[in-house]
Parts: structure tokens; C-alpha cells; sequence
């Protein structure tokens, strides 16, 4: 879908999942025993901090921090149970990060309350030891699994995965980076090692429903929805095919517009949902979990306009 044929209709028609058998309509989501967990999502924000001009040809008067900022609130007061999260390329797309290398983003995020992110290939661009020199104003987390950073100044610091129980519901949460030979210089991210985001996705998914016994399992990729023209490279829509234990995509990297969440059956013939909400902070990704006392789920996700 274009992007402007996107924008011109996308308060989004939610996406229904049975991710464990269950629908929505199969019970009453007011009912007490059904715990409510909401995700926000960004990606490819690119340091746009300030809303587009009202002159602008394409986005004219969209996005902003700010905005974004009241749309959380205004949904944590809906819902208390938010886990908020972004999939990369913080960095890198206005002065903002010229001049402050990445500070003003983290902080920002930060009193946003984010919860998690994971690193995109731009998050490299003031080198790794300018990534870590922002850490200090992240109040958050980063996840990235298939990065291999025990060499770097990073070892320590970004954590393969992470869980966290809201009202009870215990979610895994890992990430996954594109490969960075060719997109970044080598100079930039050092000894940093790039492994098969596939193959380290499947053991991450296993030990987080099966040993941390997580109830969600949510990845946070900056891979790439799809590539038409290499339909074997690392993506999205192949990963949740080539796996299994993961409930949740959450994507990055090609500033896909999706106006909610495309759903794919992985190995075992259950549903993976996939969600990416464009760039430049254009949109905040909704996805809804429903998750009744004995685990079975339902979910519904739209994409929101800034």
C-alpha cells in the first residue's frame, strides 16, 4: 500500500487473532478472569522530534513527540497494563541528532516511559562508542539477540532478551538486527557480530516459552518486513513462517506502512502477527492482548495517526 493511500483512511480496521484458539467474540473482554495487556509500538523514528510543517507536500502537521506523548497518556489512562517499545533507527534524520548525538532522543523516550527498544543499523551512525556514550539518558532497555557485542563496550549492555509480568502476564522480549556489513561502515560498529537472525530467533522463542515459561512472546525486529526481489533474505513475513513460540512481530527497517497487523501461521500452524507502523513517527502501533486465566489468548491491533 502506498503511503499516501495509507494515510488518507488509517484510524486502522482492528486485525483479530486467535493466537491460542480463541477469539474475541468468544468472550467478554470486561470479564475479571481476562487480563488486558496493550502494546504501543514505534519504529524508524529517525530523530524527528518536531511535527511536519503545515506546508509539508506529504505529512503535513503530523507527527511530533508531543503528540505521540499525549496518545500514550491518554491510552495508559484507558489501560494501566501498556508496555511501550521501538524497533530501531532511533537515531540518524534531522539536526537534532547532529547536534546532540542521540541525548535529546533518549531523554525524551524516557519521559515517555518507554519500556524496551533494539537497535537499528542507523543507531551505529555516531559509532558504537557514541551509543554508549547516550546510554546514561535511556531509563529503558535494549534488546538484541543476534548482535554479538562481548567485544564491544556494549557487552553487559544490551541484554539478548528480557521479560516482564504485567498484571500477571509474563512477556519475553528479545531482539533482532539487520545485517550491518554494507549498511554500516565497519569502523562504526567494530568488533560487533552479526548471526542468522533466524536461527538465533528460534532458540530465543524456545527458551522464553519453554524455560522462562513466558506467556507472550513478543520479537522486536529491525530486519525488514519483505524483499520482493530476495525472497530468501532474512525478513519479517519469514521469520514468523520459519519459527515458532513468537506471538508478536514487531518490525522495522523498510518503513513499512501497515495499517494493522498482518498475520502469518508459523511452523506449528498458529498465528504470528506482524505490525510496522512506517517511520519519522507518522504513526503509534496498537496491539491489544486478551489473555484469559488459563492462557489462551486473543489479541486485535490497528495503527493510530500522530
Amino acid at each position: 500500500m502506498k503511503r499516501r493511500d495509507f494515510l488518507k483512511g488509517s484510524m486502522a480496521i482492528p486485525a483479530l487473532a486467535s493466537i491460542g484458539g480463541l477469539s474475541l467474540s468468544s468472550f467478554t473482554t470486561d470479564d475479571k478472569n481476562v487480563k488486558h495487556i496493550t502494546i504501543l509500538h514505534t519504529n524508524d523514528v529517525h530523530s524527528y522530534i518536531d511535527p511536519f510543517p503545515a506546508d509539508h507536500p506529504k505529512n503535513p502537521n503530523m507527527g511530533g513527540v508531543s503528540r505521540r506523548a499525549t496518545l500514550i497518556d491518554e491510552i495508559r489512562k484507558e489501560n494501566p497494563n501498556v508496555l511501550l517499545v521501538d524497533a530501531g533507527d532511533i537515531f540518524q534524520g534531522t539536526p537534532y541528532f547532529n547536534y546532540y548525538g542521540g541525548e535529546l532522543e533518549f531523554k525524551l523516550m524516557s519521559m515517555m516511559k518507554y519500556d524496551f527498544a533494539t537497535l537499528g543499523n542507523h543507531d551505529f551512525d555516531n559509532g558504537i562508542d557514541g551509543f554508549y556514550a547516550q546510554l546514561p539518558h535511556a531509563t529503558f532497555e535494549f534488546v538484541s539477540a543476534n548482535y554479538d557485542f562481548k567485544n564491544t563496550v556494549l557487552n553487559g549492555h544490551v541484554k539478548p532478551y528480557k521479560t516482564k509480568t504485567i498484571d500477571g502476564v509474563k512477556i519475553g522480549i528479545f531482539g533482532l538486527g539487520v545485517e550491518l556489513d554494507g549498511l554500516v561502515d565497519k569502523k562504526n560498529y567494530k568488533e560487533t557480530v552479526y548471526n542468522d537472525p533466524i536461527e538465533v530467533a528460534t532458540d530465543m522463542a524456545r527458551i522464553l516459552k519453554h524455560q522462562e515459561k513466558c506467556d507472550l512472546v513478543i520479537c522486536l525486529s529491525h530486519i525488514g518486513f519483505k524483499y520482493k526481489d530476495e525472497p530468501n533474505k532474512p525478513s519479517d513475513l519469514l521469520l514468523a513462517k520459519k519459527t515458532k513460540d513468537i506471538d508478536l512481530i514487531i518490525g522495522g527497517h523498510t518503513h513499512t506502512f501497515l495499517d494493522k497487523p498482518i498475520i502469518e501461521k508459523n511452523l506449528d500452524g498458529k498465528d504470528v502477527l506482524v505490525n510496522q507502523v512506517g517511520c519519522y513517527g507518522l504513526n503509534l502501533g496498537r496491539i491489544d492482548f486478551y489473555v484469559t486465566s488459563d492462557k489462551k489468548i486473543a489479541s486485535q491491533g490497528k495503527s493510530i495517526i500522530v
